[in-house]
């Protein structure tokens, strides 16, 4: 994985994106590119969100873990914060589209700049349509937002009220020929207006995460391939962190210990039948 923020060739923009009415002129990208074997879900809410809201997001994205998933979001105060860290916690790829450029100088908010480390260092992507040293002005979100839609299979809506951006994003989406999903809500809360609103204009209903999967057009996981209880403690650990595949000295960042250690453990892992390392990257077999 290339380090830095550098500027995307345009064959290289993501299929979906390159579909859109209005796709970007530039893309700048700090870490890899989406897979295009990932299916891409937009999460979008509330920045004032409620503790059942929060809930609902971090429990939904949780259920998703193990499966080749990869939750986009606009780095924002709020569902979007929530979103991108759950992602982190369940292990999944997670691409953060900020309404700003991507130089740590400008990137908003200012407050989620240690987030968006964490994002690149665990193996996710920040994306910008914006010049490295553009700050973050009120078209710019707008604008941000097209692309979190374009770029997805489809985008759930958490919580929002009647007039907000995260509708803005879900008419995007249904523009663009996209699923919209939702979940439902207490009726007295003001931010189950948006969500209930689509629900009433044939959004699909979201109660669980296979509701999401069955929407993505993923097979369930029947069972595991893998016989946890045969492995040991690291690799388990080793496991549990190629959820995609990683290049040797991420590998080793995330795992927390010393590189010769990890490297003893990888070839034991290898000759094992577990893993494989192809074209620099350890993959799980």
């Amino acid at each position: 994985m290339k380090g830095g923020i550098r500027q995307l060739k345009e064959s290289d923009f993501p299929e979906l994106l390159r579909q859109i009415p209005d796709p970007p002129e530039r893309l700048f990208i700090e870490g890899p590119v989406p897979s295009s074997k990932s299916k891409l879900l937009c999460v979008v809410g509330s920045r004032h969100y409620s503790p059942y809201g929060k809930d609902v997001c971090e429990r939904l994205i949780s259920g998703l873990s193990g499966y080749n998933v990869t939750i986009v979001s606009g780095l924002a105060i709020g569902m979007d914060s929530i979103a991108h860290r759950a992602a982190i916690s369940a292990r999944l790829d997670t691409l953060a589209i900020p309404g700003s450029g991507l130089d740590p100088s400008v990137l908003y908010p200012a407050s989620h700049r240690a987030l968006a480390r964490q994002i690149v260092e665990r193996g996710g992507t920040l994306l910008s349509e914006f010049e490295p040293n553009t700050p973050a002005a009120p078209f710019t979100f707008p604008q941000r937002n097209r692309i979190m839609a374009g770029i997805s299979h489809a985008t759930l809506v958490i919580e929002a009220t009647l007039k907000s951006g995260t509708l803005i994003t879900a008419r995007l989406a249904t523009d663009y020929n996209r699923d919209v999903l939702t979940v439902p809500h207490p009726i007295y809360s003001k931010t189950s207006r948006g969500p209930h609103m689509l629900l009433r204009l044939g959004a699909t209903l979201i109660e669980k995460s296979e509701d999401i999967l069955e929407a993505l057009h993923i097979d369930l996981k029947k069972s595991s391939s893998l016989k946890r209880s045969l492995l040991s403690e690291d690799e388990r650990k080793v496991i549990d962190a190629l959820y995609h595949p990683l290049e040797r000295d991420v590998l080793v960042k995330i795992l927390g210990m010393p590189a010769r250690e990890v490297n003893v453990l990888l070839t034991a892992m290898e000759i094992k039948g577990l893993i494989a390392e192809r074209l620099g990257e350890i993959h799980i077999l």
